[in-house]
C-alpha cells in the first residue's frame, strides 16, 4: 500500500492568503501546505481521503489519472469543495463512489445538488454513486475498511483504518473503544493544529500523547497551520517515530 500526502494544513492552507506570519513568508516548500487529503494506492485502486479546495492542484501535482473511490471524513469546507474537479475522472470513468456518513451525504447532496440530481442532469455536471458508512467495518473491492468514530469539537467525524495504516484528522477527543481499533499500526497519521491548545483540535502535546496511547511503529502529524511552526525547527523537537507529513510525500505501508 502506498499513501501519498495531497496536502496536509489546515483550513485556510499555508501560506494564509495576506499573511506576515513567518512561517507564512519561508521559502522551505515543507511549509507550503494545501488543504488536508491522501490517497491511497492499493492493488491497482486509488482511494482518495477528502476531496478539498486544492483538489485539481493536488491531482496534478501527482499526476493522478485515475480515481476509484472518495472516502469522506466529515462535511466541513476543507474536506469537501473540490467534488465538482473529479469531472475529468468522470469523463473517463464513469460515476464515482463516494463513502460516507449519511449526515455527511445529505450536506453534500445540499451543496452539489447538480451533481446528485437524477432529473434533468446539466450535461457537464459529473455524477457519483453514494455509499452511506456506519460505525462498522465494510469492503471495498477485497479491501477490509474499519471507520475509528471520534469527535470534533461537537462534531461526529470518521478516520480510516486500511490494513496497518489508519488516518484521523479533525480529532479533539475519541472514545477508548474507538482507540481499540487502532492496535499493532505499522503507520498512525493524525492532526496536530498547533501549540497553543484549541477547541476542536489535537495541538501538538494532545496528538504527541494519543501516539504514546496507540503505539504505533511509526507516525505523521497533519492538518497543520502556521502556527504550530517551521517544519525544520518542529521536527526535531518530535520524537524518534513521529515525523511532521508534508505535501506530496509519499510512504509506503
Amino acid at each position: 500500500m502506498d499513501v501519498t500526502f495531497l496536502g496536509t494544513g489546515t483550513s485556510q492552507g499555508i501560506p494564509i492568503i495576506g499573511s506576515e506570519h513567518p512561517v507564512c513568508l519561508s521559502d522551505d516548500t515543507k511549509d507550503k501546505r494545501l488543504r488536508v487529503s491522501i490517497l491511497i494506492s492499493w492493488n491497482n485502486l486509488n482511494i482518495l481521503v477528502d476531496c478539498g479546495p486544492d483538489f485539481r492542484q493536488q491531482m496534478l501535482a501527482n499526476n493522478v489519472k485515475k480515481l476509484d473511490a472518495i472516502f469522506y471524513t466529515h462535511e466541513h469546507n476543507d474536506h469537501t469543495a473540490g467534488l465538482d474537479d473529479i469531472r475529468p475522472f468522470f469523463f473517463r470513468q464513469g460515476d464515482i463512489p463516494v463513502y460516507a456518513h449519511k449526515r455527511v451525504l445529505k450536506a453534500l447532496r445540499k451543496r452539489f445538488d447538480y451533481i446528485f440530481t437524477t432529473e434533468n442532469k446539466y450535461p457537464g455536471a459529473p455524477g457519483v454513486i453514494e455509499h452511506t458508512i456506519e460505525n462498522k467495518p465494510f469492503n471495498f473491492h477485497g479491501l477490509t475498511v474499519t471507520p475509528v468514530e471520534f469527535m470534533h469539537n461537537r462534531l461526529q467525524v470518521f478516520g480510516f483504518r486500511v490494513e496497518d495504516f489508519a488516518y484521523l484528522t479533525d480529532l479533539k477527543s475519541i472514545e477508548d473503544e474507538e482507540v481499540e481499533k487502532l492496535r499493532d499500526l505499522k503507520v498512525l497519521v493524525v492532526s496536530a493544529l498547533r501549540i497553543e491548545p484549541h477547541h476542536s483540535h489535537f495541538n501538538l502535546e494532545e496528538a504527541l500523547e494519543f501516539i504514546k496511547k496507540v503505539k504505533p511503529e511509526t507516525a505523521y502529524l497533519t492538518h497543520i497551520s502556521h502556527m504550530l511552526g517551521f517544519h525544520e525547527e518542529v521536527e526535531k523537537t518530535l520524537p524518534e517515530n513521529v515525523y511532521l507529513a508534508y505535501d506530496n510525500l509519499k510512504i509506503k505501508v
